[in-house]
């Protein structure tokens, strides 16, 4: 072999060696990861002893060196390291207890009072002159969330009624939110017997049915729902003044079809408080439980997991749809890292034949059902897909914790 053979063999063994190791690195899931993010010391030491991000690439906490005062406040930066030595990238970490929690998986009543008030739709009323007139309001739409009128904060149907009656003339400036944008108009009103009117129909309160997620043991603080409380018109998340959840009883279903997503019917009365809201956002609601009678099992505890602990493959669903709380069988097709915040972080199938009977795979009413793997709550289940009743979006637990601190 000549001088000239050997270079090239060289070359081509390390060429070779480069692209085993290259391909043996999960790049996009190390990249994909947020700046910032919750995990636990398990899961960061199951990431070198599952290969989660490569065969050649360790995954090292590092703490930030700060005093704390218990594990919850224990922070730092997790270093993906090249054969444990050459640094590819440092996030920050801040770790989750490693406690364990009641499962949900229950119906609950849930019912806020809006810090604003939601747009429903046009109103008709009778004007001066006695005409029967139906108002298109020209700017505010269904499911718009009113929060100011002539600079005066809205927070109840009452309030519009009393700036719109003290009124000097007939053009209101208003603030209002669409799609979580704020926006900002000045309207010309009619008037009714003597009074301004808007020109829609609004409500300041929602009532509704979830699912519970999880329950802290220690001070029963809990998690549920895994999106937003929204107007049911847009994406607006629906900020609240105050809400209570509700023991809940399921009185029937209608089965997901391609198209027509179902529905858990399900009743609560308001005398059976079980607990406050606190939050509502992206993720979910959270608040304190005061009565878990019927909501929590204390034989039923799991661990809480989050987006370094799921991954593709079998896992279950908790739920109630067969009237006692049991698990489902499900199949992980995706799990994104998402570098941000998303309540759609996992997409997943029912592979369960007793469910799909039942429900014909997810259906409103089961968002916050919580989703299992390796024993511990990964997520929880957020949305159906419309052509395709079997197949569903969750939302990472860890996303759920930091939303609702």
């Amino acid at each position: 072999m000549t001088k000239k053979d050997k270079v090239i063999m060289t070359m081509l063994v390390l060429m070779l060696f480069a692209v085993t190791i290259i391909s043996n690195i999960n790049f996009s899931q190390i990249f994909a990861l947020p700046d910032n993010f919750k995990s636990n010391y398990t899961e960061i030491d199951n990431a070198n002893k599952t290969n989660k991000f490569g065969s050649f690439v360790r995954t090292q906490f590092e703490e930030d060196g700060k005093s704390v005062s218990s594990e919850k406040d224990r922070t730092g930066s997790v270093v993906f390291k090249l054969f444990g030595l050459i640094p590819i990238r440092k996030v920050s970490v801040s770790i989750l207890p490693e406690e364990e929690v009641y499962v949900g998986g229950v119906p609950i009543g849930i019912s806020v009072n809006t810090d604003g008030v939601i747009v429903m739709s046009d109103s008709s009323f009778e004007t001066e002159n006695g005409e029967i007139k139906e108002i298109k309001n020209s700017v505010l739409k269904n499911g718009d969330i009113i929060t100011s009128i002539n600079g005066c904060q809205v927070g109840c149907v009452e309030d519009i009624e009393k700036v719109l009656s003290d009124a000097k003339n007939n053009v209101f400036h208003i603030t209002y939110t669409r799609n979580n944008q704020k926006k900002e108009a000045d309207l010309a009103l009619m008037k009714s017997d003597g009074h301004y009117k808007l020109g829609v129909w609004a409500r300041d309160d929602i009532s509704g049915v979830g699912t519970l997620t999880f329950v802290h043991k220690n001070n029963h603080h809990y998690c549920g729902l895994g999106h937003a409380i929204t107007d049911g018109q847009s994406s607006n998340v629906v900020p609240i003044t105050d809400g209570k959840v509700y023991g809940c009883s399921l009185v029937g279903i209608n089965k997901g079809e391609r198209n027509a997503p179902g529905e858990l019917r399900c009743l609560f009365m308001q005398s059976d408080v079980k607990g406050d809201i606190k939050t509502n956002n992206k993720f979910g609601i959270s608040g304190k439980l005061d009565d878990m009678r019927g909501l929590v099992d204390s034989n039923l505890t799991a661990k809480v997991g989050g987006r370094l602990s799921a991954h593709p493959g079998k896992a279950k669903i908790i739920s109630s749809v067969s009237g006692i709380r049991e698990e489902y069988d499900i199949e992980i097709i995706k799990a994104c890292y998402q570098a941000k915040s998303n309540d759609k972080s996992l997409v997943f199938r029912v592979k369960d034949k007793k469910l799909i009977n039942l429900t014909g795979g997810i259906v409103q009413g089961m968002s916050g059902s919580p989703i299992i793997q390796d024993g511990k709550i990964v997520g929880a289940v957020t949305h159906v897909f419309l052509s395709d009743p079997t197949k569903g979006y969750g939302v990472y637990t860890d996303w759920m914790i930091e939303a609702c601190e």
